[in-house]
């Protein structure tokens, strides 16, 4: 008899998500801009020529590998680990316990708005949680023994071999809010207020 793997994971849907204003760290660029049709794109690669309302933002697309063992840091560059999760989500603390307990570097980005779950379904084609991806390879869902497999042939090894002193970064949402400072300085600037009619002076006969 063939044995069953049970595959952990949460649904979002795009009603249950409300808008609202996230902000992220700095290391790699995100780019975002609106379409013909109005869609909104957010993308790590530049937009196609002649889209309008283009905007860009530095953000951290992985982990800090200042203080890693030269052995671990090669497997981190060359297969740098991402997890995509959201609150209130079993699954998605399960899989960061695995992976933290595993000594796995990793960056985490968080869903809690639509903008997030639009990159999700970009980068996933999918709104299931928890997401993982070891370089080009994605994982939807969290199977403990299909994720340690995976790291195993990624190079990563079977024990830690993190530092004591390692911190894990904080995570991000996953689509961070792009610059607007450009766009501000271009618009025209404002008229100057008027100022109210002033009462005349009384003349004291005295001038400088």
């Amino acid at each position: 008899m063939k044995s069953s793997k049970t595959i952990l994971a949460c649904s979002l849907l795009p009603a249950l998500l409300s808008a609202m204003f996230f902000s992220s760290g700095a290391q790699a660029q995100m780019y975002k801009w609106v379409g013909p049709d109005g869609k909104v794109t957010y993308s790590d690669q530049p937009p196609p020529p002649g889209q309008k309302k283009v905007e860009k933002k530095s953000f951290s697309n992985g982990p800090d590998m200042g203080n890693l063992p030269p052995e671990l840091a090669a497997v981190v560059a060359k297969n740098p680990v991402i997890l995509y999760s959201t609150n209130n989500c079993s699954p998605c603390n399960d899989s960061r316990k695995f992976l933290t307990s595993n000594g796995v570097p990793f960056s985490e980005k968080t869903i809690s708005n639509n903008a997030d779950l639009d990159k999700l379904k970009q980068v996933s084609g999918d709104t299931q949680l928890p997401f993982m991806m070891i370089a080009n390879v994605k994982f939807q869902g969290f199977n403990s023994v299909d994720w340690r497999k995976a790291l195993d042939s990624a190079g990563y090894p079977a024990t830690s071999k993190l530092p004591k002193d390692y911190r894990y970064p904080a995570a991000e949402p996953a689509a961070p809010v792009v610059a607007t400072a450009a766009k501000d300085a271009a618009a025209p600037p404002k008229p100057a207020t008027p100022l109210p009619p002033q009462k005349p002076t009384q003349d004291n006969g005295i001038r400088f």
